[in-house]
């Protein structure tokens, strides 16, 4: 039900947006430059990877070494637009359409916190990681990550068909206020360098 759910909503989610994608794919080009979308490999259902695309939000700014800027420097007024209003995350629909994804699920996180969780943390995993999920709608990236793992788990632990639907709602009022976008003192949120 769960997958038949995700497949609807995400076809009919690309259709109806197509337009607003080609207009954003436009705006995107011109004033962050090519590639417009971002793509990186995350970990998936039991950790297995999958290339997860995004419309991208930074500049690709370097320093005199060569070396990326911080996402702080790289992140324009127009990046800062689209992560406020999430809109980066549409292209996701493609990897929920695909089955890389769910519309709600733990969000995908880097490949490299793979070793550094818990056994308990761990357990995100066991479902397909979402566009949106219990702890985007309870904090975001305002809540610590010990905070989000835990929400992630009793997501795992409780998820159901209402609950899905619930968290779809709540997630679009939090769209709508632009709460929790970005972690106290951080452009996003600071990287996960394993429990204390």
């Amino acid at each position: 039900m769960k997958r038949l759910l995700d497949f609807t909503v995400a076809l009919l989610g690309l259709i109806a947006l197509a337009l607003p994608l080609c207009i954003l794919i436009l705006l995107i080009r011109r004033k962050l430059g090519s590639p417009v979308f971002f793509r990186q490999t995350r970990p998936g259902l039991h950790g297995r990877p999958f290339q997860m695309v995004k419309f991208r939000t930074m500049t690709d700014a370097r320093d005199a070494q060569g070396a990326l800027l911080p996402d702080a420097d790289r992140l324009t007024l127009f990046g800062r637009f689209l992560r406020s209003t999430s809109l980066d995350e549409l292209p996701e629909l493609w990897n929920v359409l695909k089955g890389d994804m769910s519309l709600v699920g733990p969000r995908p996180l880097l490949m490299e916190y793979l070793p550094l969780y818990s056994p308990d943390q761990a357990r995100r995993h066991a479902v397909r990681p979402g566009v949106t999920g219990w702890a985007q709608v309870n904090g975001r990236n305002a809540i610590s990550w010990e905070e989000k793992f835990a929400l992630d788990v009793w997501y795992v632990d409780h998820q159901s068909l209402a609950l899905d639907l619930r968290i779809l709602w709540l997630t679009v009022k939090k769209v709508l206020v632009r709460e929790g976008i970005s972690a106290a003192g951080e452009a996003t949120m600071g990287k996960f360098t394993g429990n204390r």
